[in-house]
């Protein structure tokens, strides 16, 4: 017989003598393969449904875009294109007050103005499904059903958005692209476009986005178009938007979302490697007389390593396909958990590339694994045969363990940059883990060497035993805190960033905390605001100007040839509209970065030179200017040259009148400017009534409920953790498994010890309390260095990634520590209960 014939025949023969003591081996396998194909074909369907749906989405073939209504260059191009036999929608979008005169209180709204049959692909779902047809035909509204439920009204209801009236004829139930985030500061309310100007909210200082869609014919490609005409557009502050640009850029942000999702897949993965090197040891010290044998009826040490290298990869094999089918059921799950989140309708189905990819890394990473501990077989000598009791307590080590230590390390960088993409980033990741993985080792090693030499003498006898049993022979100290930390240090590292987002947004934490802003408001109309509040028993904060204006140069270079030379993708700081501000002082939430604040000019000095700016640190970068560096200012038609005196970094969480752009006083005060203040309403009832007082007096003024942005804010954080938890409870699944697997690595040796205790007169009553004491020493270690790790995990995304302040967060970090030990202590008590059940006599016999 071959040697592989050899193999697969006996490999076939120790499975089916001992199935039962292979199930934890394929279980660790399954659960990684599972959260794998799950993600990756999720990532699949998505990509699908964004490639299918990606022109509904836009809903045109081509867009232009614009702050300001479309230049002449723009609209030439839509007569011309039109003149071609495209077709043309516009839109325009704007933030409004609505409220139904029927009924108490107001809401902020997304108005969309809309002309034309927009969209041309897609639809626009309503209820009645005639509601969006019949848009046209009068002054008639569409809206959001949240609308509805704020206001406490119903279709039929009017509408009143500043001084024009609408009847709301139905409900939006579905339309492309309609996120969480939108939602966010207000819903969507749909209106005949013709009606736009009776509405009286388009005047000075209001914030509207201009939109054309076209639906091309079949002779005009919309990328040839974008390619020729992109420069002069984006010159114009125009953008432009083609189905395969928001095709791309939709794939690369979604992707990077699943994929960062599909590395807390692979971390459950490779701690079900760990499970697999537990199970293979448990396996091989069970079978070292047939393995004896072998060797004294003159198998090679290669043989038997064949042998049961087989039988660990079938095994592998089957956790692997068992792990895919259970992923494919898990992937159903992930469209309902990232709804809020996702533009696109995901129809899962089954991915086979998904389904190969998992089945490979799995089977790869368990074999891997496996083979640490396989390796020795091939040096267990023939004489342990007859000398098993004095061969087996250990075996050899083989400097092969270093090749496969090296294609393991290799495979979690490979792996890693296959799941988010990026060489880069994989080798960061598979470096995080090695980190992670390297302190919880040193720390259980110096458990096991505390436990070894400073064992305090004055604990009760019962403690020290279980204590002591942290370095006995073939102790599985270092695989429990492995397993339990690393599952722990993961999932304690989501709670502290979900927890310390959460903060930034929270805005109840003090009376004096401002919580309704009211912007859009006209110099001439600020009395009226001022007394509306004195009439509310109300104080406000000091009214803030904001003077809306763009960038005409920088450096002494016009910004239409740096738009016209720069990608679309890094314009938005050259194109944009800015809103500023002037002032004398920094104010909390700002801090200098570079350069000094200004001093009061000389009496009779001005800026004729150049007027003194303060810009924020990011944009700064991303204009590529400096400290001394000249900027001129398009203020409503006016050149305003500056220089730039400072750089602050500004914190963008905390809701108050942040700004890009500081002007020195003296500067815009004769410039057309609105005016912002802030207020604090304590009951929700009390904000939505002032808000209807007010838009019923000023249609015009704007006011925010900070309070539902910070609850809607929340929702949608709360949604990506709840995802990436649901991934992350495979991590601890198999940290679980591992744990059972390190225990029953010494299971047989506990059991002799614990018949030992037994015939010296210890009660089961005391044997479990030394079980217990040693495994709450066990998961009291792995928590506190999870709890640790979390820390500065969760500190270092905080300020490099999130930028933003950290808190430790005691009262969670608690629940987590007392969480794992009590994980670690059930699982150890019930793997346990043979060692304390089972009377001496029993397992002399057994011996």
């Amino acid at each position: 017989m071959t040697s592989l014939g050899f193999a697969l025949r006996m490999a076939a023969r120790e499975v089916r003598a001992s199935p039962r003591r292979l199930l934890l081996l394929t279980a660790s396998v399954a659960v990684g393969v599972a959260a794998l194909v799950a993600i990756n074909s999720f990532t699949a369907n998505l990509r699908d449904s964004v490639r299918r749906q990606a022109q509904g989405l836009l809903g045109a073939d081509l867009s232009l875009e614009s702050r300001q209504p479309l230049p002449a260059v723009a609209e030439r191009l839509i007569d011309t294109l039109v003149s071609r036999g495209a077709k043309e929608a516009r839109v325009t979008n704007f933030s409004a007050m609505g409220y139904v005169p029927r009924t108490d209180g107001t809401r902020l709204v997304q108005v969309a103005a809309i002309r034309g049959g927009y969209p041309f692909y897609g639809e626009i779902r309503t209820d009645p499904e005639s509601a969006w047809s019949a848009l046209q035909r009068g002054r008639h509204a569409v809206v959001d059903p949240a609308l509805l439920a704020a206001l406490r009204s119903r279709v039929g209801d009017t509408l009143a958005l500043g001084e024009a009236r609408f009847v709301i004829t139905g409900t939006v139930a579905s339309a492309p692209g309609n996120v969480g985030l939108r939602a966010a500061f207000g819903p969507r309310v749909y209106i005949p476009a013709r009606y736009l100007q009776e509405t009286g909210l388009l005047g000075f200082g209001a914030r509207a986005e201009y939109e054309a869609y076209l639906r091309l014919p079949g002779s005009i490609a919309a990328q040839a178009i974008a390619r020729e005409r992109g420069p002069t557009l984006r010159a114009e502050r125009v953008r432009v938007r083609t189905v395969e640009d928001d095709r791309e850029r939709l794939n690369e942000t979604l992707s990077r979302l699943t994929g960062y999702l599909g590395l807390v897949a692979l971390i459950a993965l490779l701690l079900g490697g760990i499970g697999v090197a537990s199970a293979v040891v448990v396996f091989i010290r069970q079978r070292m007389d047939t393995i004896a044998v072998l060797r004294c009826l003159g198998a090679t040490g290669g043989r038997v390593l064949g042998v049961y290298g087989a039988e660990a990869a079938g095994m592998a094999l089957a956790g692997s396909l068992l792990g895919a089918a259970a992923g494919v059921l898990f992937q159903q799950a992930l469209p309902g958990l990232l709804s809020d989140l996702l533009p696109v309708d995901v129809e899962t189905s089954v991915s086979w590339s998904a389904i190969a990819l998992g089945v490979g890394m799995g089977l790869w990473v368990a074999s891997v694994f496996a083979l640490f501990p396989l390796l020795a077989v091939r040096r267990v000598p023939p004489l342990a045969a007859l000398r098993r009791d004095y061969e087996t307590d250990s075996l050899p080590r083989d400097p092969w363990r270093w090749l496969v230590a090296l294609a393991l390390a290799a495979s979690t960088v490979a792996l890693a940059s296959l799941q988010v993409g990026s060489g880069r980033q994989g080798a960061v990741f598979a470096g995080g883990v090695a980190v992670a993985l390297l302190v919880l080792w040193a720390s259980s090693w110096a458990l096991v060497r505390a436990a070894r030499r400073w064992l305090p003498g004055g604990l009760p006898y019962l403690w020290r035993q279980g204590l002591s049993n942290l370095h006995r022979p073939s102790n599985q100290t270092v695989t429990v805190v492995l397993a339990i930390g690393f599952g722990a240090f993961l999932l304690g590292t989501l709670i502290l960033v979900q927890l310390n987002l959460l903060d930034q947004l929270r805005l109840t934490g003090g009376p004096a905390r401002p919580n309704l802003v009211l912007f859009d408001i006209q110099p001439d109309q600020l009395p009226t605001v001022e007394r509306s509040l004195r009439e509310a028993g109300l104080s406000a904060s000091d009214p803030v100007p904001i003077v809306p204006m763009r960038i005409a140069s920088v450096k002494g270079r016009p910004v239409q040839r740096m738009l016209a030379d720069t990608g679309q993708n890094a314009a938005w700081a050259l194109r944009r509209e800015y809103r500023s501000t002037y002032r004398d002082s920094l104010v909390s939430s700002e801090r200098l970065a570079a350069g000094a604040w200004w001093t009061p000019r000389a009496p009779g000095s001005d800026g004729r030179n150049g007027y003194r700016i303060s810009m924020e640190s990011g944009l700064a970068e991303e204009i590529g200017v400096g400290v001394g560096d000249e900027i001129v200012w398009d203020v409503q038609g006016i050149r305003i040259p500056t220089r730039v005196a400072s750089l602050r970094e500004v914190d963008w969480a905390r809701f108050e009148p942040n700004f890009f752009v500081v002007f020195e006083p003296g500067s815009l005060e004769g410039a057309p400017h609105t005016l912002v203040t802030l207020t604090r309403i304590e009951r929700p009832t009390d904000r939505g009534a002032f808000q209807r007082r007010l838009a019923e007096r000023l249609p015009n003024v704007t006011t925010l409920d900070l309070s539902v942005v910070q609850e809607a804010l929340e929702r949608l954080v709360d949604r990506v953790v709840l995802a990436i938890r649901f991934m992350a409870g495979f991590t601890l699944a198999t940290g679980t498994l591992v744990l059972v697997g390190a225990l029953a690595t010494s299971r047989f040796q506990r059991i002799r010890e614990g018949a030992l205790l037994r015939t010296l007169g210890a009660t089961r009553s005391q044997i479990f309390r030394i079980v217990l004491a040693e495994y709450f020493a066990l998961g009291a270690m792995a928590a506190a260095v999870a709890a640790l790790l979390s820390l500065a995990a969760a500190w270092a995304l905080a300020k490099w990634v999130f930028e933003g302040r950290f808190s430790p967060q005691p009262m969670s970090l608690a629940a987590l520590v007392l969480g794992v030990v009590s994980l670690t202590v059930l699982v150890g008590l019930l793997n346990s209960r043979e060692v304390i059940r089972r009377t001496p006599l029993e397992v002399l016999r057994g011996e």
